[in-house]
Order: C-alpha cells, then structure tokens, then sequence
C-alpha cells in the first residue's frame, strides 16, 4: 500500500467528529428522492487524484448528495460539474463528466482535498471540526509535491495560509481572499483563491465560467 492510500483509508475511517458523523449516516439512510437507488458512501470522503501532482485543489467540504454519495470529492453535483469542466479544458483531467467512482475520470498532474472531509450541515463545519480536519491536510501537503494551491473559497483559502505559514512558505501578513487572487509562497510556489463553485455562486453569476477557467488558466501558466 501506497503512503497516499493509506492516508486516504486514514480519511474514510475518521471519527473524531461526532457531529459530522452522525449527519453523514443520517444523510446515507434517508436520500434524496432522486437518488433513492444509490446506496451512498456516507463516510469521510478521501483524497482523490494524483498523488504527485503539481497542482492541489482545496475545497471546504464534500457536498450531502454529491460528494457523501458518490465516495469522490466534487462528484455527484453542481460544483463538480464545474470543476471538472474547468480542470478538462485546461488539461488537468482526461474528461468534464464526473458522475460516480466508476465513470472513468482521471485526473492529469492534479489532486483534490478539502478543509473537511465530511459533508456538514448547512455546509457549515464548526471551527473544532475544522481543527480536528486538519491533520489530514497537513498530511497530505506532506505528500503531494505540489507547486500551485487553488483554494476554493475563504475557508479552503484560510486553510492553505495556515498550513503555509506553519510550514515557512508564507511570512506576511494577510493575505486577504479574492477571486483570482495570486499570492507567491516561498521556493517558487503559488497560491490562487478562487469563489467555490457553489450553485449560490454560479446561479447568481457571481462566479462565471470565464472567471473559473482563468483560474486554471494561470495555474496551467505558473506550472509551464
């Protein structure tokens, strides 16, 4: 077994949330309508990707009837949908489509983590769970020799400050989120915030498609 899988079986094992634990079972038992048929992963969902990747994707959380269904980060829903349109068209995934574990999708020198591993309530994961969550970020910045971090969001964003300032990559003050905000860290590495991809973001045009791609846009120019 590889370090990599055995962080992520690390992941799908953790209970140190009740909270989150007992939601994402509840989640599991009751479905959505529409997906009445799955028999839901309900569980931390791990890392997915290359584990040598050069690009490193954080996002807040795993989605109730995306990610907590399917067992894949961004897999199932409405953001990964825009995700991995993006991440295809700027060479980082070998396809747009990403419906459930055995579609097919790979992704191209590009791995996915999150802030949480567990789909909160409302989306909202407290601060402790985010604390308790953190080891496996660190965990996996130990491991992906990445060169370019994209957050998604003001959490995610926090989260990769925080674990470069732990680590020496960052030494300022701030620095403050933004779409498309591109801040250096130390050693020639990269940190670009983006909005999440969240219907509450693409539905009201906050984030448009053209604001997304360029994004990975730069992220594919900083890594060329």
């Amino acid at each position: 077994m590889t370090d990599w899988e055995s962080l992520n079986q690390n992941v799908v094992a953790c209970t140190r949330c009740p909270r989150l634990c007992a939601y994402v079972r509840e989640v599991a038992a009751k479905r959505k309508p529409a997906f009445a048929d799955w028999d839901y992963w309900g569980r931390p969902v791990p890392n997915f990707g290359d584990p040598q990747a050069r690009l490193l994707i954080v996002g807040l959380a795993p989605a109730a009837h995306g990610g907590n269904r399917t067992g894949r980060m961004f897999t199932g829903d409405r953001s990964g949908d825009w995700l991995y349109r993006a991440l295809h068209k700027a060479g980082f995934a070998n396809q747009a489509a990403s419906t459930d574990r055995a579609d097919g999708l790979r992704l191209i020198d590009c791995a996915i983590t999150a802030a949480c591993h567990c789909a909160p309530p409302e989306n909202k994961p407290t601060p402790e769970e985010l604390a308790n969550c953190s080891q496996w970020l660190i965990e996996t910045f130990d491991r992906v020799p990445a060169r370019v971090f994209i957050a998604l969001g003001q959490i995610a964003w926090r989260s990769v400050v925080v674990e470069a300032r732990r680590r020496g990559w960052y030494l300022g003050t701030g620095p403050k989120f933004a779409h498309a905000a591109t801040v250096p860290l130390s050693d020639g590495r990269w940190l670009i915030g983006s909005y999440h991809p969240s219907q509450q973001n693409t539905f009201t045009g906050r984030l448009t498609e053209p604001m997304f791609d360029r994004v990975f846009r730069q992220a594919r120019e900083l890594l060329d």
